[in-house]
């Protein structure tokens, strides 16, 4: 759950889509859109939960359990019960405070990576040859990244004011504060407050976060596929075919502490409560932010939203 929810949004897809391509460049791009702003709004309340969790928002005591040993463990609420938490407090509706600019960063993204491939079209670079050479193919992973890179990148620049828009309205929950209330009001808010760079506090480590994520994705998959898949296994084109979605769920927990790291920023001393002293100090840049929380331990902090271990205190009686 948390692994996918940790993907980059665009650059990965699992196999199979034959019915995009068949629809034609404007219906693909239609249907893309569509399907973005589904996916987006049915995990919404998982993105939320996992968002305050980040912030380190535990508004439930940890309960104790065991573990796979037996031995007694302290576990901290996992996503059903502080899903319910949160209908406790603001009803269903709740659940999806801050869609709105969610689903607008979310179209953003899909016309902007359709556009700019269209713009930068693959075919129109170098040719490669399809030809069963290590050097031939890895060059073409490489191109193909490369462009993949750019459109990421376009992408995320463009839909990232919504973004943060989205991480204060939802983080408005720890504070009980409605200075966001609107996606227009927010941006006027922003744009008076902070400026233009207001928009765009957190982008880098969340596009360090997208590039290193597509390298490593891309070529461990063409490594795999090319050193470890033999040719003469029978479902060996199956397994070719799955490789990088495998790869991208792995990779993106490697990559998870840059997500972590720019959401932090997102939120971090704008006037709410989420991003103030006791929950985070305010930091100068979001190096400062992955140091702090490297130092605490803390940089996979909502990796996770199953099983939740809470460090246990010296004197809490476990027996």
């Amino acid at each position: 759950m948390a692994a996918m929810a940790a993907l980059p949004p665009g650059p990965l897809s699992p196999p199979g889509g034959g019915a995009a391509d068949a629809a034609g460049p404007e219906g693909a791009e239609g249907l893309f859109v569509l399907l973005g702003a589904g996916l987006a709004a049915a995990s919404h309340p998982l993105l939320y939960v996992k968002l305050l969790v980040q912030v380190g928002h535990e508004p439930l005591p940890p309960t104790i359990g065991r573990n796979v040993l037996g031995r007694k463990v302290l576990y901290l609420p996992g996503f059903f019960t502080y899903a319910r938490h949160i209908v406790e407090v603001d009803g269903k509706r709740g659940l999806f405070r801050g869609l709105t600019p969610r689903l607008i960063s979310s179209t953003l993204s899909t016309i902007t990576r359709g556009s700019v491939k269209k713009a930068f079209p693959l075919e129109d670079m170098e040719h490669v040859s399809n030809k069963d050479d290590v050097k031939t193919s890895l060059r073409k992973v490489v191109r193909e990244t490369s462009h993949e890179m750019m459109m990421q990148c376009v992408s995320r620049v463009v839909s990232h004011p919504l973004h943060v828009i989205s991480m204060r309205c939802m983080v408005q929950f720890v504070g009980r504060e409605v200075k966001y209330s609107g996606v227009f009001s927010a941006i006027g808010r922003i744009f008076k407050e902070e400026g233009i760079l207001g928009f765009f506090v957190g982008l880098v480590p969340h596009v360090l976060g997208d590039v290193i994520f597509l390298w490593c994705c891309n070529l461990l998959a063409h490594f795999i596929n090319t050193y470890a898949v033999d040719d003469n296994f029978s479902q060996a084109s199956v397994i070719r075919s799955y490789t990088k979605f495998v790869m991208g769920i792995a990779v993106s927990m490697l990559t998870y502490p840059f997500l972590l790291v720019g959401d932090l920023m997102a939120v971090n001393n704008c006037g709410l409560r989420a991003g103030l002293p006791p929950y985070a100090p305010a930091f100068s840049s979001w190096i400062h932010c992955w140091r702090y929380l490297s130092a605490q331990g803390q940089l996979f902090r909502g990796s996770s939203l199953l099983f939740r271990r809470a460090p246990i205190p010296a004197s809490f009686p476990m027996d």
